[in-house]
């Protein structure tokens, strides 16, 4: 199970019946089992803070880009089975086998020994939930992962651009499945990027 963890879908097994074997399944259980951890832990060492900001710390802990940062520390790449034309995708990689990894580990020893780790050898050794709480948080990164699980088209698209009193002004609009999600206006094409996903985050949030 730990072996399948780390076998990326390029490097699938496939079976007679033509079901490929990799640790796609055990990336989307060991997702919802970090979460929970996360969950539970922030909401005990934050008893006073409501749930958006709840929210909003454990995304930054699970996010794609913190758990790649995270099994980079962790050397995970280097026990990967991954086909050579794939291995300049290590990075991005690297967080889904961490989480497949926690999939296998929930399986073999149950939650409990689980969370213990995660909280013992993961948040407390790995993150600064002091920092964490001041650090900015984006929504386009946040966006392009959840297009990325949800097997959803993403695009970011600069629609206007205009000068007010000699200061620049760009307007771009958030496209999902080739259909206009939300827009904003700001002084730079990054912050009217985040902006706009932003909003297209709140509404697929609430919807």
């Amino acid at each position: 199970m730990y072996r399948l963890a780390l076998r990326h879908k390029s490097a699938s097994i496939k079976q007679k019946d033509g079901i490929k074997i990799n640790n796609e399944r055990l990336e989307y259980l060991g997702d919802a089992v970090l979460s929970a951890v996360v969950a539970d832990y922030l909401f005990k060492h934050f008893p006073y803070k409501d749930e958006g900001f709840l929210t909003e710390m454990r995304s930054k802990i699970v996010s794609r880009a913190s758990l790649n940062r995270l099994s980079f520390k962790l050397g995970i790449k280097n026990y990967m089975l991954i086909s050579a034309s794939d291995k300049h995708q290590m990075k991005s990689v690297g967080g889904d086998a961490f989480e497949a990894f926690i999939a296998a580990l929930y399986l073999d020893r149950g939650y409990n020994f689980t969370s213990k780790i995660i909280v013992k050898r993961i948040l407390k050794m790995h993150f600064d939930l002091d920092a964490l709480e001041e650090s900015e948080i984006s929504y386009k990164s946040k966006l392009i992962e959840w297009a990325q699980k949800e097997k959803n088209q993403l695009d970011f698209s600069i629609i206007n651009q205009q000068t007010i009193k000699g200061h620049n002004q760009y307007k771009v609009e958030v496209i999902i499945n080739q259909k206009g999600t939300s827009s904003a206006f700001d002084s730079s094409i990054k912050g009217a990027e985040n902006l706009a996903a932003e909003k297209a985050w709140k509404l697929i949030s609430e919807s």
